[in-house]
């Protein structure tokens, strides 16, 4: 293993420094590990909060910032922060309307965010959850129960940002990431592994000639291992996977302020079809250069034309990776004019900037 790291046990303090010292627009905590927007908290504004296992960047921490996320809390490699970053964070970045929390769909982090989210409403904050499972790869995985959250989370995170910047109240916010997380469809493919610093070696092993369909962003198996043939044999597998007719259900699972418990139920996403308006993010999963994810872009662009699903807005590039991974994924998010007003609102983070 090469890597540029110094010791595997303090990867990411140093990362963290060094985010720190290139991005005085934000504000670094390393004991316990949190990022804060310079400015937080905002008065009057709903906190966003996010976080999960460092090895993802740009996301969570490089999506901190107006119009974003209000902090992030990183955990240690493909390991989910604890609940104590995500209380302190919360506590750092509450400016009296209250802290929603967008969490991935990860065992770990789940139940360390629903601490988090217990403790702080035992001290009177108004805190909210909502969580993200875009996955259609798999139900469970190996780190899940339930569709796994992956790079849905990027789009999500800027469109409930715009929202609360925009004045929405807490249970505004809540619903719109609901409303998003269960109009989101992602898909991953690998073609060669990670290699995790703790561990020293890649994750898994693929021939020349496989791929690892429906991937996850920890390298978890998807739906099989496929013979690899060309780019445009890969992106239509992909998308038909993606607008899959038969539609599916989803566990929602959200914290109940009034009673102060959890409250599950199931809700069933419609299938993509002709007519809708979708934002499409065509993401590197680390290892794959952006020359490659426009080509991928092109033949998605021509697949959404001739099935009649309009790509209204796009974002290509390395937002949700898995470390060095060599591969992609791509998330379709079914949208209005609502959600393409917020998309197109002012944005300025270390990994996205656009109209400040």
């Amino acid at each position: 293993m090469k890597k540029l790291i110094n010791a595997v046990d303090a990867v990411v303090r140093e990362q963290l420094m060094g985010m720190a010292a290139a991005h005085p627009e934000l504000k670094v905590r390393i004991e316990p590990h949190f990022i804060t927007r310079a400015d937080a908290p905002v008065a009057g504004k709903v906190a966003l909060v996010s976080g999960g296992g460092s090895g993802h960047e740009p996301m969570h921490g490089g999506l901190v910032g107006r119009g974003m996320l209000d902090g992030a809390c990183p955990g240690e490699v493909f390991t989910s922060p604890t609940p104590d970053q995500m209380y302190e964070c919360a506590q750092a970045v509450d400016g009296g309307a209250g802290v929603l929390f967008l969490v991935k769909n990860y065992t770990g982090d789940v139940l360390n965010f629903e601490t988090a989210v217990e403790l702080l409403h035992g001290e009177g904050a108004k805190v909210g959850f909502a969580l993200v499972d875009d996955d259609v790869a798999v139900k469970d995985s190996l780190y899940t129960a339930g569709r796994r959250g992956v790079a849905a989370t990027v789009v999500i995170e800027k469109l409930v940002g715009a929202a609360a910047e925009a004045g929405y109240d807490l249970e505004r916010c809540e619903a719109l990431a609901r409303r998003i997380n269960n109009q989101s469809r992602s898909i991953g493919v690998a073609l060669h592994a990670c290699t995790v610093p703790a561990a020293g070696k890649p994750s898994f092993t693929l021939a020349d000639d496989e791929l690892e369909f429906g991937v996850g962003i920890h390298g978890e198996p998807g739906i099989e291992r496929r013979g690899y043939q060309d780019l445009d044999t890969l992106v239509e597998q992909m998308f038909l996977t993606l607008i899959e007719k038969t539609p599916y259900s989803r566990t929602l699972r959200r914290w109940d302020r009034e009673l102060g418990n959890w409250l599950e139920e199931e809700v069933t996403i419609a299938p993509l079809g002709e007519g809708d308006r979708v934002i499409a993010l065509v993401n590197s999963l680390g290892g794959t250069p952006l020359s490659e994810l426009y080509g991928v872009y092109g033949k998605l662009a021509r697949l959404c034309d001739s099935a009649g699903i309009h790509l209204v807005r796009n974002l290509i590039g390395p937002y949700c990776t898995s470390l060095d991974m060599s591969g992609i994924s791509i998330t379709l998010v079914k949208v209005d004019d609502e959600l393409m007003g917020l998309w197109d609102a002012p944005v300025h983070t270390p990994a996205l900037r656009r109209g400040c």
